[in-house]
């Protein structure tokens, strides 16, 4: 029975899920999903940090790591890569498809405290890559200042990329350039670029939320709400038509590279006024990715509505823009905040996550 998941992919858009736990993926969940329409699964620190938090479903792993590693990072990266690999497996048939869907990815974080690190991140890239070993990882590195040239290097050494935390579309239009000219270096290196593919994860939900407590300090201008997010993401999208057409793209595509599909992150909608999928149903469009938290997927599979929607209203889109900017908002200073803001968040919740197992350990191996 065709879903509203399955209607996404006959528009040219993937769904994936922006959830991921040990027991999602060994209690079925997750392979239910994949039969209803869902091409990928994300992660990041905040979700491992629930998921590790959450029942007993890892003590057997933990009592097996804790034997010979203390250190905290090592013991999550021994339960992370347990469920990162399980997933690509059960990915492996969709990603096996190939040049037709590009899907089958399963996301992994570089740790987040080496946001601002451009040589740790490239190293930490590299070393998530050969720890997980399996051909549909993408290792997520956040789109700062220094995590721009760690984007080329990471794909000039054929490693797959998702770029996260984008927010502005100069920082999003950087993030494309990077994945072209690790290309060509990985081209020019003799690599096969048909092993790469990488996605720009460009935030949505939370632009509208930052802008949102702006407007609230203006007076005037409520009918700006809530449309500052989508309006962004719809021209984010016309950096990615411009950057992968013409004779220059062409060439790579033709030696086996695939374009950098902009995905739709941050989807769970944070006011509760709006529509519960509007950020998925405002984005649809060819070649493209939705990743949905959890809650939001299931929402979308009850009552979504599918039809094109990406390119509709782009001078729509450019005349928010514009208002926002003549009501005084500054585009560069909002988005500067938000990638600020995103990198402390995830810093956060590793910090937490190394937290929970600390305190677990101690509740497993007591002294």
């Amino acid at each position: 029975m065709s879903t509203p998941l399955h209607q996404l992919t006959d528009h040219g858009q993937s769904a994936w899920i922006d959830y991921l736990s040990r027991r999602f993926i060994h209690d079925g969940d997750l392979t239910s999903l994949v039969e209803q329409g869902v091409r990928g699964v994300t992660s990041n620190p905040t979700i491992f940090q629930a998921a590790i938090a959450e029942g007993s479903a890892y003590d057997d792993q933990f009592r097996e790591v804790l034997a010979t590693e203390s250190d905290a990072k090592a013991v999550f990266l021994a339960l992370a890569c347990a469920d990162i690999q399980a997933t690509c497996d059960a990915l492996a048939e969709v990603h096996a498809q190939g040049d037709e869907t590009r899907d089958g990815w399963v996301s992994l974080e570089v740790d987040p405290h080496l946001a601002h690190d451009t040589a740790a991140t490239v190293a930490e890239a590299a070393r998530l890559h050969a720890l997980i070993d399996r051909p549909n990882l993408f290792i997520k590195i956040p789109a700062t200042e220094e995590g721009i040239p760690a984007i080329e290097e990471t794909i000039a050494a054929g490693i797959p990329v998702n770029v996260t935390l984008l927010f502005s579309l100069d920082r999003h239009r950087a993030a494309a350039q990077a994945y072209i000219r690790g290309l060509r270096r990985l081209q020019s290196s003799g690599g096969d670029l048909r092993t790469v593919a990488s996605v720009a994860s460009f935030f949505v939900s939370r632009v509208d939320t930052e802008a949102d407590k702006w407007l609230d300090a203006v007076d005037d201008h409520d009918t700006l709400r809530g449309t500052l997010g989508i309006a962004n993401a719809k021209l984010a999208y016309q950096t990615y038509l411009q950057l992968f057409t013409g004779a220059v793209w062409n060439d790579l595509a033709d030696a086996g590279a695939s374009p950098q599909r902009c995905l739709w992150a941050s989807t769970g909608v944070k006011n509760p006024d709006y529509r519960d999928v509007v950020y998925i149903e405002q984005l649809i469009g060819p070649d493209t990715v939705t990743t949905m938290p959890r809650d939001t997927l299931e929402a979308f599979r009850d009552h979504g509505t599918v039809a094109d929607t990406l390119t509709d209203g782009l001078d729509d889109a450019r005349a928010t823009m514009q208002r926002f900017a003549d009501a005084g908002l500054d585009y560069a200073d909002l988005t500067a905040l938000l990638e600020r803001e995103g990198v402390e968040k995830f810093v956060a919740s590793f910090d937490q996550l190394f937290a929970t197992i600390t305190a677990r350990r101690d509740e497993l191996i007591p002294e």
